[in-house]
């Protein structure tokens, strides 16, 4: 049944999949490695006692997260055709994001120097709640624009529903969770709906304007975003000769340099040795290019173009263009981040702290990620065959199907 499945299924459609497939397989196994690499020396420093020393706690770790945010995929791909999210039971996904977020904000965990709380413990899991709130803002606003283009939203209905159900969000993870990284994420994957979606030139114009207005004002009234961007400008100039907020950028440009075009070797990285920090999470590219060198590097760039190849070919195919929307919004938002970590990590943009999908070490950033995957693939499953792959794979066919006989009566033989 499944091999007629794959047959019956056209070129257009399964090709993507299995890129898609090989480069998600790839990164993930990528990221158990490189988590091993970097985290086995941590994991030596903090044991209390060498007989207390569990080189493979956090690759164990990594690689259950794989395993759950493989079978969530599994099951949004099987069981979850777009016309779910379709429904209005998209508005009951929403809502469990925004109560997660507000509990987070509540009673979260993790809170750093400047007051924010991105974690929420839930007995013995630890999650980020804004790491599942991007996959709802992109299935709402694939709902919202959707329904304004059909015609079943007024013009008025519609921006209160925007300003309710996206810009809300949006505003407790950059202002309560002072996470000015998974709002420009959520943002541009909203961005991708209204340009998948078709949404005049003009219109997106002005909204770009607003959004780069509120964020400008949103880095420049924070005080350490602000030294963020000035250690951007120049990490060395940091008024500690390169020892102060310039450290770690510094050190990630060390690894990179260190790597050269061949690498270091795996698991000969010097910076991991708690030179650079946060080098299992958000700056483990650059413990890839000193590893694995050029080649390594630019493998992974590779990979996530293949991803996101891959992805706009499943968006291009869809059924529908809620189905566009939703694989669209969800590819771009995957490129995005992985391509805005590696911009952050070789000294292109600000240090904005999000992980690189499928590598870094982290369980909500894995599983949301794998669910996304899951979402796109879903709108490959659904999307349908243009007659012109039908009449081809009719013709190639050896033993012809026999015509239906007419309704209400028997075939003749032949005239008499």
């Amino acid at each position: 049944m499944a091999a007629a499945r794959m047959r019956e299924t056209p070129a257009h459609i399964m090709a993507p999949r299995l890129i898609m497939l090989l480069a998600v397989l790839g990164l993930v196994l990528l990221g158990l490695v490189m988590v091993y690499s970097t985290s086995s020396v941590i994991a030596l420093v903090k044991a209390a006692s060498p007989d207390e020393v569990n080189p493979m706690a956090d690759m164990l770790a990594q690689l259950r997260y794989a395993g759950v945010g493989a079978v969530a995929a599994f099951v949004i791909y099987r069981f979850f055709p777009p016309s779910v999210w379709r429904s209005n039971f998209v508005y009951i996904v929403w809502a469990a994001a925004l109560v997660l977020l507000v509990l987070t904000e509540l009673f979260g965990t993790g809170e750093d120097e400047w007051g924010a709380k991105r974690w929420l413990s839930l007995g013995p899991l630890s999650l980020q709640a804004s790491e599942f709130a991007k996959i709802a803002l992109v299935l709402v606003a694939a709902r919202l624009f959707a329904d304004m283009r059909e015609g079943l939203l007024s013009v008025k209905a519609f921006f209160v529903q925007v300003f309710v159900l996206l810009l809300v969000p949006v505003f407790i993870i950059l202002k309560l969770q002072s996470d000015l990284g998974t709002a420009m994420i959520c943002v541009v994957g909203v961005f991708a709906v209204m340009w998948l979606g078709e949404v005049p030139g003009r219109t997106m114009a002005i909204v770009a304007a607003v959004v780069v207005a509120v964020g400008a004002i949103g880095v420049l009234s924070e005080p350490y975003r602000l030294a963020r961007l000035m250690v951007f400008m120049d990490p060395w100039n940091d008024g500690e000769g390169g020892y102060g907020t310039g450290y770690q950028l510094i050190h990630s440009l060390y690894a990179i340099a260190g790597g050269g075009a061949g690498g270091a070797g795996l698991g000969n990285s010097h910076e991991k040795f708690l030179y650079l920090t946060q080098s299992e999470s958000d700056f483990i590219f650059a413990i890839v290019a000193e590893e694995l060198g050029l080649w390594g590097a630019a493998g992974v760039i590779v990979l996530f173009l293949l991803l996101l190849y891959a992805g706009m070919r499943i968006a291009r195919s869809a059924s529908d263009n809620f189905g566009t929307m939703v694989a669209g919004g969800l590819t771009i938002m995957i490129a995005f981040q992985a391509f805005l970590n590696i911009a952050m990590v070789i000294g292109w943009f600000p240090v904005v702290g999000k992980p690189l999908p499928f590598i870094s070490s982290g369980g909500s950033s894995l599983i949301a990620s794998l669910m996304m995957v899951g979402l796109i693939l879903s709108v490959s499953r659904d999307a349908a065959a243009p007659d012109v792959y039908d009449r081809r794979r009719a013709d190639l066919r050896v033993v012809r199907a026999a015509p239906e006989p007419p309704r209400g009566g028997s075939t003749r033989k032949g005239r008499r």
